[in-house]
């Protein structure tokens, strides 16, 4: 067995749609107020680890499609890249989807969709540890499909023979239903208290956007 190091390298890797998704629905937040540099800095603080990177991944519409959201994700993205956080971004895919109402009437709107995010995280992840740039990968999503990557990351530490670990942080409350992380990783569970510690003070929604957070 790989001994466990005394300082463990940690890298941050962040599904920056996934994250907002389970602060809204654990904490009722409207839009992605998470700053997410004091949030990876808690965590890892917590768990005793040093942390060397942040990796943040979000789709982005484009402009035509929708101009607030693309500038708020233009503006947030400029600030953390400001303070050495990575970032990548994939514009997003719009698909037409129906459901039928309960008077028979079908509905049809429009979806974005993340097309490659997982999948670049996934690479990501299995790139760095082979370049031996981490101990610990901490993955802020609840994305099942990032389960293999779990499995890979065991076949490394063998292969490399050294300690590798990968955990998935990701918000709970007792109103929101998705309490499980990703398969095979340790679960870190951020609570209310740790959110709101960890809540970006700058707004990038514009002027015209209601203040409230909820």
């Amino acid at each position: 067995m790989a001994k466990e190091p005394t300082i463990k390298k940690a890298v941050v890797f962040v599904d920056g749609q996934c994250l907002y998704r389970g602060a809204k629905d654990a904490f009722g937040y409207i839009y992605p107020n998470y700053d997410i540099k004091k949030l990876s800095e808690k965590i890892c603080s917590s768990k005793g680890w040093d942390l060397a990177k942040i990796c943040f991944y979000t789709g982005v519409p484009d402009v035509q499609d929708n101009i607030f959201w693309n500038t708020f994700w233009n503006n947030k993205l400029a600030s953390m890249g400001q303070v050495g956080i990575e970032v990548y971004s994939r514009s997003l895919r719009y698909n037409n989807e129906k459901i039928t109402l309960p008077n028979g009437n079908v509905h049809t709107f429009l979806v974005g969709r993340e097309k490659g995010i997982d999948i670049r995280i996934a690479l990501d992840i299995i790139r760095l540890a082979h370049q031996k740039v981490y101990d610990v990968a901490l993955v802020f999503s609840q994305d099942q499909d990032l389960s293999e990557v779990a499995d890979e990351i065991r076949v490394i530490s063998i292969e490399q023979k050294r300690w590798i670990r990968i955990a998935s942080a990701f918000p709970v409350s007792p109103t929101y239903t998705n309490s499980r992380g990703i398969n095979k990783t340790e679960w870190i569970k951020i609570d209310r208290q740790t959110y709101d510690t960890c809540i970006d003070p700058r707004d990038y929604r514009g002027p015209s956007q209601p203040k409230s957070n909820k």
